[in-house]
């Protein structure tokens, strides 16, 4: 019997050597579109390589644009949806004429959190849905309330501010019961660099450089707090991973972050103030009930990180994309 399903290819500028956001959201949208639509992951697309493409999901509104031009040209009325990444959203929208090429010949778009849609374009934003990624939810740990273990999880790169997180622990006294793994692969050498020497010389900082995906999310778990000091992000999900465990969250207040856990949530600092920072981490390990605050205020947000939740998201928009024109 022949295969029937709509045929689906998501077209994505990394695949799973890279171990990025833009990896890991293909991959497991394959997954959650498995019985549905027949869905296949491609770093590059001609009609060739994916015969009866039926729609296409491209990630990255720029780097994906030639891929972009090219299925549109080969196929004008078959659907494409656009998923913006935060480069796309706080640089590449302003920089980048073939990104906003890219939104102008989508059938829809989708951001990764509620506060990107500000950031589209006004005459686009009629197209724009937003999916919030997800993570299957683990039962929170038992965590001692004498000392403040943390983590980090992102490649050291310049979007995701390490600088932030080096001066921090070079500031903060040794003396205090606070700890911080950081996790990522050394993708720029000269922060890779600073990491190394930073774990040598202060014992309360260590690097791990990249871990396989279990092993990072067993250390969120684990942790009294998620440190997320991006300067720019599309929607992260290692926030949904430590909403999801039960571990709270400090993020610096961009509107990647804001878009994740609310407008409201008392847990931002300044972006690149490593100083606001520090002072939340010593408010955590002396106030409790400020530490109480924070879980509370992030276990209200994990109905919206829920997998059922992201897959039904995700199915409407391509139904409604593939339904026959009335």
């Amino acid at each position: 019997m022949p295969n029937t399903l709509p045929r689906v290819v998501i077209a994505t500028p990394y695949l799973a050597e890279a171990n990025n956001g833009n990896w890991r959201t293909a991959h497991r949208w394959q997954s959650m579109l498995a019985g549905r639509f027949a869905a296949i992951v491609q770093k590059d697309w001609t009609a060739e390589s994916a015969p009866g493409t039926d729609l296409m999901i491209a990630l990255h509104a720029r780097r994906s644009a030639d891929l972009i031009l090219r299925f549109k040209a080969a196929f004008p009325e078959r659907p494409l949806v656009v998923v913006l990444t935060g480069t796309d959203l706080y640089r590449d929208l302003v920089e980048s004429a073939a990104a906003r090429q890219s939104l102008a010949i989508a059938d829809a778009l989708i951001v990764l959190q509620e506060d990107g849609i500000r950031h589209i374009p006004q005459d686009q934003r009629r197209k724009t849905h937003v999916v919030y990624q997800s993570a299957r939810p683990l039962k929170p740990a038992t965590k001692p309330r004498s000392k403040l273990d943390c983590v980090v999880v992102g490649h050291l790169r310049e979007e995701k501010s390490p600088q932030t997180i080096f001066r921090l622990m070079e500031s903060l006294p040794s003396a205090l019961p606070i700890r911080l793994l950081h996790i990522g692969g050394g993708q720029d050498s000269k922060l890779a660099a600073q990491a190394v020497a930073l774990a040598a010389s202060h014992r309360n900082y260590q690097w791990s450089g990249a871990l396989p995906h279990g092993l990072t999310r067993a250390a969120i778990k684990r942790a009294h707090l998620l440190i997320h000091p991006s300067i720019m992000e599309g929607g992260a999900n290692v926030i949904v991973e430590a909403i999801t465990a039960g571990t709270p969250v400090l993020a610096s207040r961009m509107s990647g972050n804001i878009g994740m856990l609310g407008p409201e949530y008392p847990g931002y600092f300044p972006v690149g103030d490593d100083n606001a920072l520090a002072e939340l981490l010593q408010r955590c390990l002396a106030e409790p009930n400020f530490l109480s605050r924070l879980t509370s205020a992030c276990a209200a947000r994990a109905k919206l990180f829920l997998p059922e939740t992201e897959r039904e998201t995700l199915c409407h928009i391509l139904d409604n994309l593939l339904a026959p024109s009335q």
